[in-house]
């Protein structure tokens, strides 16, 4: 039986509460101190973003050495190693730090189970940000595990003093895959005291499981350089979606797609303003598309408190 063209649109989706306040950090620091305002790296991956706020004067750089003695610079969403604070003290620049409470609490993970004199085996994909500020913490301890492979590879002091820890936006279900892998080399391997995945990757890919057996095809809006959203469409497809693709804007989407498609899924990385997801809607409504239901699988309430120098201004982004 036929269902039609249908949308079914994934929540919870989008922005997260670490994504909010780093780009409100971003746009109170110009309020507050007027442009230019640096950013190291992108404040979080998302292409529109990085855009917007580019036209209202913050100028992104790759390393600290690109900003002018004294200048004022915004450490992103992803975190930074201890190294490059030190940096910036060198340099003296004023610093706003953005990283993500969840991303910080991975971090002093890593010093307390350095200080206990643990090995440390960080999940993560080799070359993010996110992981190198947080092996970063203790580079003489921390052993990147990204692919199976590098389960192989691991070397370890004491295999009774092995921890693991990861990467806020991995797939869950990947992650536990490796975890199983590490266990069997090191029996006695030990779990973070809290779950390193964070609430809102894991919320994001539980939705896309619930919808994607449905879907003929899953569109999930986010940047190429966003883990979560890339993780999104693996997701999908592994959940059942017959198809999937990850764009930044709706006229990324190739007419092609959409050959003998009844239901589309619709969700949206955690760097992802509601936006660009509400003007995939309307492209997809122009061409038949019209039915909207939203699967919610959770209700997310969590929200940050500004970094210290901002606590003054007003909360919420503009860029949605």
């Amino acid at each position: 039986m036929s269902m039609g063209k249908r949308v079914l649109l994934a929540k919870p989706r989008g922005y997260c509460a670490g994504v909010d306040r780093a780009v409100v950090t971003v746009e109170k620091a110009l309020e507050k101190y007027g442009p230019p305002v640096y950013v190291r790296k992108e404040i979080v991956h998302n292409r529109h973003v990085v855009d917007t706020l580019r036209k209202r004067g913050v100028i992104f750089v790759e390393e600290l050495s690109e900003v002018p003695e004294g200048a004022l610079v915004v450490f992103s969403a992803h975190g930074v190693s201890p190294a490059v604070r030190a940096e910036a003290a060198a340099r003296n620049l004023r610093t706003i730090d953005a990283t993500c409470p969840l991303v910080t609490k991975v971090h002093k993970e890593v010093n307390r189970f350095d200080r206990e004199d643990y090995d440390i085996l960080l999940i993560g994909h080799e070359g993010h940000e996110e992981v190198e500020g947080t092996a970063g913490e203790a580079p003489h301890r921390v052993q990147l595990v990204d692919t199976a492979d590098d389960v192989d590879k691991v070397t370890v002091r004491n295999p009774e003093k092995v921890v693991w820890l990861s990467q806020t936006t991995l797939s869950v279900d990947e992650t536990m895959e490796r975890v199983e892998q590490l266990r069997k080399r090191f029996p006695k391997l030990a779990d973070p005291p809290s779950d390193d995945i964070c609430y809102a990757t894991s919320n994001r890919q539980t939705a896309v499981k619930a919808m994607a057996p449905e879907c003929d095809l899953v569109l999930v809006v986010g940047s190429k350089n966003s883990s979560n959203s890339n993780r999104l469409v693996e997701v999908a497809l592994q959940a059942g979606a017959k198809d999937a693709y990850l764009i930044d804007y709706a006229d990324e989407v190739d007419e092609k797609w959409l050959d003998g498609v009844e239901t589309i899924g619709v969700t949206s990385g955690a760097s992802v303003p509601d936006v660009l997801v509400l003007e995939l809607l309307d492209w997809l409504s122009e061409r038949g598309w019209r039915d909207v239901e939203e699967i919610t699988t959770a209700s997310e309430k969590i929200s940050f408190a500004l970094p210290r120098e901002l606590r003054d201004a007003k909360q919420r982004s503009q860029v949605r």
